[in-house]
């Protein structure tokens, strides 16, 4: 079983063995920066796996589309005698009708299609991935996932905008996103500490996508996310919270077009926007100009005001979880966000913080601090176990390849 998690620059992929007691990763993969000059290809074996490791290695793969063969081809030639009976896809947008993972028929694959204006930059991207994926598995079961369901809990006032009723109920609402990583947090979560999880928590997502969710028992009250994944903090390249009239004022004033608009606030915005020169928070912390500074110092703002708003939508905090790519491995923005938040009864330790400890509170907080690593992965795995017959083998002969398609 394979999963595939396509994202606005790379393309994650996840091989999977069913056994007995559920699902055993055997390796993981992506194609990260793509539509740059930097694309890199990389795999990880799990732990006990019979798979080798690749190091990032350059590739030629620089768009969704040339990723997505070269993910498929390795797939298809390193499984071993795996047959691939289930796809799991991450699907960015579920609308209002997608509340829950189902597998992929014609029907449900027109319906996806609607979906496409409201995250133009991901979805188009996620159906290639089922399209591509049946053609080369083509007796695998293929159930698609959505990172918006999760959100679905949400109260009419955490979902609306200032806006006539009539757009509300034509779908323009906060949706939220990273539902698939939430998930799995609140699961792990629930595994260490199961009161603290039930509790009021503020999960934050914080990668080259970045986002917080405010839980309560759970679910999710609150995203920083809404309409699109470009609200609330800076990210990689998008530019996180804008005021509408900015957008206005760019179509107006400036004569920018729709498409110079949207490259603008989707890929030239954020953290390589202000920076002038990278997306990527290692280069910025080694980097003493400016543009550096600002950048990381903005990111941390609009995290630190993000955690201060979700408290008060959840009426209090007992603990917030650290995860995502610079969530799980940036110590000293970790340490900025947290910093001054004494009042709320909200203290790091120092020592832990540079360990990477799980737990990296101090012993004084209140308010419980952890490291929870993303595996949106994992949620997707078994969400398409659930649609395969019971009693699934795993390795199996190998079956027919069936052709790629054209690589369009």
């Amino acid at each position: 079983m394979i999963t595939l998690n396509a994202g606005s620059s790379s393309l994650k992929f996840a091989l999977f063995d069913i056994q007995d007691d559920g699902i055993a990763e055997t390796f993981r993969g992506q194609v990260e920066g793509l539509h740059t000059d930097a694309a890199e290809f990389s795999v990880k074996a799990a732990p006990g796996s019979d798979m080798p490791s690749f190091a990032p290695r350059p590739t030629v793969s620089a768009s969704h589309v040339a990723a997505l063969h070269e993910v498929l081809d390795f797939v298809h030639h390193h499984g071993g005698e795996r047959k691939i009976v289930g796809v799991g896809h991450r699907i960015v947008h579920g609308g209002t009708k997608f509340t829950k993972p189902l597998r992929v028929d014609e029907d449900a694959l027109l319906e996806l299609r609607t979906l496409i204006p409201l995250a133009p930059l991901h979805q188009t991207h996620n159906i290639r991935c089922i399209l591509a994926a049946r053609k080369v598995f083509p007796a695998a079961v293929q159930v698609a996932c959505f990172d918006t369901a999760f959100h679905r809990s949400h109260t009419w006032e955490n979902d609306t905008f200032g806006l006539p009723p009539e757009y509300y109920d034509a779908g323009v609402r906060r949706y939220g996103f990273h539902g698939l990583s939430y998930e799995h947090l609140v699961d792990e979560l629930r595994g260490f500490a199961p009161e603290i999880a039930e509790g009021r928590v503020i999960m934050a997502h914080l990668g080259n996508g970045a986002s917080m969710c405010a839980m309560k028992e759970g679910r999710s009250v609150s995203s920083t996310m809404s309409f699109t994944p470009l609200d609330g903090l800076a990210m990689g390249t998008r530019c996180g919270q804008i005021d509408a009239g900015v957008v206005l004022h760019l179509l107006t004033e400036r004569r920018m077009s729709v498409d110079a608009v949207t490259q603008l606030l989707h890929r030239g915005s954020g953290l390589k926007g202000m920076s002038g020169f990278s997306h990527d928070v290692r280069d910025l912390e080694k980097t003493d100009t400016p543009g550096a500074r600002g950048a990381l110092t903005y990111f941390v703002h609009r995290a630190r005001y993000e955690i201060g708003a979700l408290t008060a939508v959840l009426g209090g905090l007992d603990a917030l979880v650290f995860s995502g790519g610079i969530g799980e491995h940036a110590a000293d923005l970790r340490a900025r966000i947290c910093a001054g938040f004494d009042w709320l009864g909200l203290s790091l330790d120092a020592q832990r913080n540079a360990r990477h400890e799980r737990l990296l509170s101090a012993d004084t907080s209140r308010v419980k601090i952890f490291v929870v690593a993303a595996n949106e992965e994992k949620t997707i795995a078994e969400h398409t176990l659930s649609f395969l017959p019971p009693r699934q083998e795993s390795r199996l002969p190998p079956h027919e390849r069936s052709d790629v398609g054209e690589r369009s």
